[in-house]
């Protein structure tokens, strides 16, 4: 099969497309023909040897990627014959290997892809979906919400724009330029502004006519996070919800935090509010059936696999929108 390898940790341009053995499936696991599989900002991280949030690699070469969708085209000792040639999708976990033409993973790990939903989508859904159905557990959201959402053009920003509007509040999206903003009042937002602009919250206050905002979703820190939280009401009313830190940098891990008013709301956290044997399942379930619904829709940027360099670099200076997806 062909690849994305890295024999060394650096650039983008460590990420190299080239032939490599293909995967075995073992007992209990599935080796899926990938037609899409996601890209996320912490890969740039651990493609450059920092650990962020997550393990980086222990040995190298690696194939990175954790998001994979496509047809199950190989079975495993113990693995029911039905799975075979389903569409199929799944997060691989902390096992990289998802940036190739195949992969291998655990059955239970693999959901089924819902029929109206493409295999970009379901690689959307079964990553960034999961972590935005894990981050509305921590805000309860009516018509009296008030959500201002940062990075509101991205994958996970999109997201919370539509579950933040079919549950009747006011949105106000923030984004870098005017075709990100465009983007962000196509999708549903009340309000969409340019954080480049440093007139931004007070055109928010204006917009809100003295009305504070009453939860912030924030993954990028920074000061687009500090003028965010002013933004809010009195603590105690106010939440700063916070499921990253990009503008400070991923690789640092210096979230902005106000006491009484932020909480953090990653990985274990998420899992624990979940609840149930598989609480990670049940989010990206969750995150599925809203999308077969079709209450939520991915916003997808697509590359080609061998252009996994490009989509990384994209990422790192912001120049993307929705989550990024590579396709062999």
């Amino acid at each position: 099969m062909h690849a994305i390898r890295l024999h060394t940790f650096g650039p983008a341009e460590n990420l190299t497309y080239e032939q490599t053995e293909d995967p075995v499936p073992g007992p209990g696991q599935v080796r899926i023909a990938v037609r899409a599989a996601g890209v996320h900002l912490l890969d740039t991280a651990l493609r450059e040897g920092q650990q962020g949030p997550a393990p980086r690699p222990t040995t190298l070469p690696t194939i990175p990627g954790r998001e994979v969708a496509g047809t199950v085209e190989s079975l495993g000792e113990g693995v029911a014959g039905l799975w075979l040639g389903k569409r199929a999708v799944a997060h691989l976990g902390f096992a990289p290997g998802g940036y190739a033409e195949l992969a291998v993973t655990d059955v239970d790990r693999v959901h089924e892809i819902p029929g109206n939903l493409d295999f970009a989508q379901a690689v959307a859904m079964i990553g960034t979906g999961r972590t935005t159905m894990g981050i509305v557990q921590f805000a309860e959201l009516g018509p009296d919400s008030v959500a201002v959402i940062p990075a509101a053009a991205g994958g996970i920003g999109t997201l919370l724009v539509q579950y933040a509007k079919n549950a009747g509040a006011t949105v106000v999206g923030l984004a870098g330029g005017p075709s990100k903003t465009a983007r962000v009042q196509a999708n549903g937002a009340d309000l969409a502004v340019d954080y480049k602009d440093s007139a931004w919250p007070g055109k928010v206050r204006a917009f809100l006519g003295g009305r504070p905002a009453t939860v912030v979703f924030d993954g990028v820190g920074g000061d687009i996070a500090r003028a965010s939280v002013a933004l809010l009401g009195d603590r105690g009313r106010g939440r700063h919800i916070v499921f990253g830190w990009s503008g400070e940098g991923i690789r640092d891990g210096r979230p902005y935090l106000v006491e009484g008013v932020s909480e953090q709301v990653l990985g274990p956290v998420m899992a624990q509010r979940a609840g149930g044997p598989n609480p990670l399942r049940t989010l990206e379930l969750r995150a599925l059936t809203e999308a077969a619904a079709g209450r939520l829709t991915p916003a997808v940027q697509r590359f080609p696999l061998t252009e996994a360099a490009t989509a990384h670099r994209a990422l790192e200076t912001r120049g993307t929108t929705g989550k990024v997806v590579l396709e062999p």
